[in-house]
């Protein structure tokens, strides 16, 4: 039986040009940030950027020579902040990048050009 557990994306990305940016906005941008801020995250979403199909938390531990548990805890990290989707097949969670969060994302760094 195949199991996915679906998690909402975190209310982020308020484009820090904002003129009026919230304090709740910034905090929620801190967040993603806070989750991408450790070099084991983000090489995992590096390896889910370039994976063709979800990816086995087992397939995660050779690539960044780490525990299964300590790969279980930074995944979850990246699951929290919605950037990425879980899907329990049997024992193993398979992971994705969700290709929208990071859309997101990227749109927060969108600077306008202004007109002189």
């Amino acid at each position: 039986m195949l199991q996915e557990i679906e998690l909402a994306p975190a209310a982020c990305c308020t484009p820090v040009v904002a003129p009026d940016i919230t304090e709740e906005q910034a905090a929620a941008l801190a967040t993603v940030f806070k989750a991408l801020a450790d070099p084991h995250r983000v090489r995992i979403v590096n390896l889910l950027a370039n994976a063709a199909k979800p990816v086995c938390v087992c397939e995660f531990m050779p690539q960044l020579a780490l525990a299964q548990g300590t790969v279980s805890h930074h995944l979850k990290k990246l699951l929290d902040v919605g950037l990425l989707d879980r899907e329990q097949r049997g024992t193993w969670a398979y992971y994705s990048l969700r290709r929208d969060a990071l859309d997101r994302l990227a749109a927060a760094f969108q600077v306008k050009e202004t007109v002189q």
